[in-house]
């Protein structure tokens, strides 16, 4: 690897200072680093890319900040053209952004020396099809979700799996997640919690009007079409919960898995889901001594 793409969130705390030792670092191995208008910006940096263009320079991300600025730059990888990504936690824990900025220079060296792993992580391809037009969205990671504005009533969803009719759900709105997203909106919304290397897609109703309907598992070679039956109603399909495209009645929104994995980047044998678990989760921790309230 001989060209760095670097995305990083903006204001995160300590980014400036992290980068003056990053980019001497990186050029110590000769390294060539391509920074997005935003990151060179927040450190003064002169020379900046659009973000668009860097996957095509770029031989290996290195993404700065949580996991909202790794799912931004998941988006860039539309095509067929695969860069592994390294995520750099520098905000509070998070599920995909797992190096800390304490390990970013020997996970680094192992990187570059070769000594490395990737894991692939399913995404998601989603279509509306609006009478006869097909508005294809951006690649996700996490999840895609349809749901209602603030003052708009329940939701009819007519679900089909492989044009199969599964059943309505009358809802606030519906979460269909990959493994990855599973631990975000859809664990929110009472989902299960898959491990992220699973071969499977979880459709979660959103506070649905009838309790028999439960978060589902389905595998990952389901075709899934979500069909509004609600009219004049205010509702959005949502993508990675960073861009929503208003949905109009009759519309039929096609979601299945992405041919194109993400290839995140791993350089420990050991597997640090569950450690992510146990700390973000908070499990196992001891439940607080009820105080003694006896008179």
């Amino acid at each position: 690897m001989k060209r760095v793409g670097l995305i990083a969130k903006p204001h995160a705390q300590g980014l400036r200072e992290l980068l003056q030792q990053l980019l001497p670092w990186l050029a110590q191995w000769h390294i060539e680093v391509f920074l997005d208008h935003d990151t060179a910006v927040a450190i003064e940096h002169d020379v900046h890319y659009p973000r668009t263009a860097l996957p095509e320079l770029a031989d290996l991300f290195i993404v700065m900040g949580g996991d909202g600025t790794l799912l931004s730059v998941t988006r860039l990888l539309d095509h067929n053209r695969k860069v592994p990504i390294l995520g750099v936690n520098m905000g509070s824990l998070g599920f995909l952004t797992e190096t800390t900025t304490q390990e970013l220079f020997s996970h680094l060296e192992k990187i570059l020396q070769g000594d490395y792993e990737t894991q692939d992580r399913m995404r998601l391809r989603t279509c509306v099809n609006r009478q006869g037009d097909r508005l294809v969205q951006p690649l996700v990671l996490n999840d895609v979700v349809i749901n209602k504005g603030a003052l708009a009533r329940i939701l009819s969803l007519e679900i089909y799996v492989d044009d199969l009719y599964v059943t309505t759900y009358r809802a606030d709105g519906l979460i269909v997640s990959t493994p990855t997203g599973s631990t975000a909106y859809s664990m929110a919304a009472g989902g299960p919690i898959l491990h992220p290397t699973l071969h499977a897609l979880i459709l979660t109703p959103i506070c649905p009007y009838t309790l028999s309907h439960r978060p589902i598992a389905l595998p990952d070679t389901a075709k899934i079409d979500v069909v509004l039956q609600t009219p004049n109603e205010d509702v959005l399909v949502t993508l990675d919960g960073q861009i929503g495209i208003d949905l109009k009645y009759g519309d039929v929104v096609e979601i299945q898995r992405a041919a194109e994995p993400i290839q995140l980047i791993r350089t420990t044998k050991e597997d640090r889901y569950y450690h992510v678990l146990r700390t973000k989760l908070k499990w196992g921790e001891a439940l607080p001594t009820r105080p003694d309230t006896t008179c």
